[in-house]
């Protein structure tokens, strides 16, 4: 609240005292009083109310202050009535009743959204784990009875258990911290689960997998990095060079400043310049996901998520028809150890 918004605010007073001020002026000259007496008066007069504008939009000033201090400092500012003081002025309080009023009836419903989707979140959960079942029993007839239809089978099988996956994870990427195991990992190890994983995938589109330096150990759940590699392979196997004899996909481990970097890099078609910034956006899909039907705008977004939520850091670097490069971050801290 500024001076001006308060004062055009009581405009209406202003104008009204202004008008009495002028039919006193003129009663008393009438009657016989000399001018100085009303002027004095009428300079009394407007003291009188300037001192009272003055006082009252200072403490109006720091009411407001004190709120929007009080509002600001809370995560959820629809609460803001459950810790603010009872108001003293009659408006206050009526515009304190309604606020509370509101705030309730807002935190009723966050309540029962929050329920609508721990429900929805937990049959995800329940709907992931039994659908891996016949998927698995799938999987086990097709290797028992090897041939190019099965390895086929085996191939969509794997599509459809990375689809499954990324359903399990995003339901659960807003509560990764009650998840996550955070200990010493082998990179290489985490990097060859994620390949083997997708074996099928590699071989039937002629993918070659180059490994380097990745004998290094970090700190982080290994689980839910080897997701967000297998989420990066299957970016690289999707946005390939479909007439290119070969394509392969470089992973290996560099050092950086104060930690660790974890690279994955193909020589697909690239990525336009002007869409970088906006590739971990949710549904976000761009141009190469115009061509392609099946991006869905969703893999790089929980892969941004969860390395957020695991205190990584992410960037993606290319240069269209060149390369597409994404480096996961590992910081490294100091250890001490505590004697007893």
């Amino acid at each position: 609240m500024t001076l001006f918004t308060y004062m055009k605010d009581r405009l209406l007073l202003i104008v009204l005292h202004v008008v009495c001020m002028v039919l006193l002026a003129a009663f008393l000259r009438l009657v016989g009083n000399d001018a100085t007496v009303i002027l004095l008066i009428i300079f009394i007069w407007t003291l009188i109310i300037a001192a009272y504008f003055t006082v009252h939009f200072v403490v109006r000033q720091s009411f407001f202050d004190r709120l929007s201090e009080l509002s600001n400092s809370l995560e959820q500012r629809y609460l803001i009535a459950e810790v603010m003081d009872r108001p003293v002025r009659m408006e206050d309080v009526e515009y304190y009743r309604l606020i509370k009023a509101a705030g309730k009836s807002m935190t009723e419903h966050v309540t029962e959204v929050r329920g609508e989707r721990k429900e929805y979140k937990e049959y995800i959960e329940q709907w992931v784990h039994e659908i891996k079942t016949p998927i698995a029993a799938i999987q086990l007839m097709c290797d028992n009875h090897k041939s190019d239809v099965t390895r086929k089978i085996l191939m969509e099988l794997e599509k459809t258990d990375q689809y499954v996956e990324q359903a399990l994870y995003y339901a659960r990427c807003e509560q990764v911290e009650k998840d996550y195991l955070i200990k010493e990992m082998s990179l290489s190890e985490c990097v060859h689960s994620a390949i083997l994983k997708n074996k099928q995938l590699l071989i039937q589109n002629g993918i070659q997998i180059q490994t380097e330096q990745l004998d290094r150990t970090v700190y982080s759940d290994s689980k839910w990095i080897e997701f967000i590699v297998n989420q990066l392979l299957l970016n690289a196997v999707k946005y390939r060079k479909q007439r290119q004899e070969a394509s392969t996909i470089a992973i290996y481990a560099e050092a950086v400043r104060n930690g660790v970097g974890l690279v994955i890099r193909d020589d697909g078609i690239g990525i336009v310049e002007s869409e970088l910034p906006r590739l971990f956006e949710l549904g976000f899909t761009g141009s190469n996901g115009r061509h392609n039907q099946k991006s869905t705008g969703i893999g790089l977004y929980l892969c941004k998520r969860l390395c957020d939520k695991l205190g990584l850091e992410i960037a993606i670097s290319s240069i269209r028809n060149e390369y597409t490069a994404v480096t996961i971050f590992f910081p490294i801290g100091t250890l001490y150890k505590v004697q007893g």
